[in-house]
């Protein structure tokens, strides 16, 4: 019995450690990481934890996915992190110090060097977009006759879509379209048809991605269609074949989500953890617009309505 009591209290005081040292540790928690001056559109997101009682992390590089960090450490209250890299490739290293409730950090590339400023995402109010809500006027983006409502990403690059039989279409790799409205809490449809292997995606906000995908009866996955792009999978794939035309509702208000494919509910108010690749900003407590990605291969919509939520 006095082994069994000796284990139950280091395990206690164990524990006891790691909450002291996860309150005495102020790295820990998600940041926000925004470019510095001529790098101001450079933006990336990092979550610091304590795993099994080691350090951890996981970061978004600008686009792609969330992945876990091979390297991280903090020795004389400087964190250093360093995300996986391509092969032959210069390795990067993010070097960061606590500063007044912020990150001071810079990235290291080789001779090249990047400051960034990381802060704490907003401090979200009890959200809940099951709740039965006041609905605005609907903002109609794209009506089958134009693409007025509509701009580009990339500013110096040609818009690459067109209409065609009262639908938007664009042609591989062109522009990624982003609406002229900005939009806080609001509820979202699409009509949209997928070519074969078509890759294309909604972003709330111009922050949160939700994937479109020609993956029709494939297993429900982190990069499938409807997912929250690398960060949470649909319940179930709703997907329809190519060249059927699909439907999707999306509520967002704060940060929760959830989401209809062609008539099932792929998510149920889930929580939105941090931006997703490819993001316009990271400045979640702002409105954001609609981006509709058409950088990657053919994709044809119909109809794309938001309306606001009051």
């Amino acid at each position: 019995m006095r082994s069994i009591s000796l284990f139950f209290c280091l395990a206690i005081w164990l524990c006891a450690a790691a909450m002291t040292l996860a309150q005495d540790n102020p790295f820990l928690g998600k940041w926000n990481l925004t470019g510095v001056g001529q790098y101001k559109n450079q933006v990336y997101w990092l979550e610091v934890k304590m795993e099994d009682g080691k350090l951890t992390g996981y970061f978004l590089n600008r686009s792609g996915s969330v992945l876990k960090l091979p390297e991280i450490k903090i020795e004389n209250d400087q964190l250093t992190f360093s995300p996986a890299g391509r092969p032959n490739a210069p390795k990067a290293v993010h070097t960061a110090k606590v500063e007044e409730g912020r990150l001071l950090g810079m990235l290291t590339i080789g001779e090249q060097q990047i400051p960034w400023l990381g802060e704490r995402p907003p401090q979200w109010a009890n959200s809940d977009t099951n709740a039965k809500h006041k609905f605005g006027t609907p903002v109609v983006l794209f009506d089958g006759k134009s693409l007025e409502h509509w701009q580009g990403q990339v500013k110096d690059k040609e818009l690459g879509w067109s209409i065609e039989n009262g639908a938007m279409t664009n042609q591989p790799h062109a522009n990624n379209l982003v609406s002229r409205h900005y939009f806080e809490n609001f509820k979202i449809q699409c009509e949209y048809k997928v070519e074969p292997k078509s890759n294309s995606g909604i972003f709330l906000r111009g922050r949160y991605e939700l994937q479109v995908l020609d993956d029709a009866g494939k297993e429900p996955e982190i990069h499938g269609h409807m997912a929250l792009y690398s960060r949470v999978a649909p319940k179930v794939n709703a997907s329809l074949g190519v060249g059927q035309w699909q439907m999707m509702e999306a509520i967002i208000v704060g940060n929760k989500l959830s989401v209809w494919l062609n008539g099932k509910k792929v998510h149920d108010n889930i929580t939105i953890e941090g931006i997703t690749g490819g993001a316009l900003d990271n400045n979640e407590a702002a409105p954001g617009p609609i981006m509709i990605q058409g950088d990657h291969e053919k994709i044809t919509y119909r109809k794309i309505v938001v309306t606001p939520i009051r």
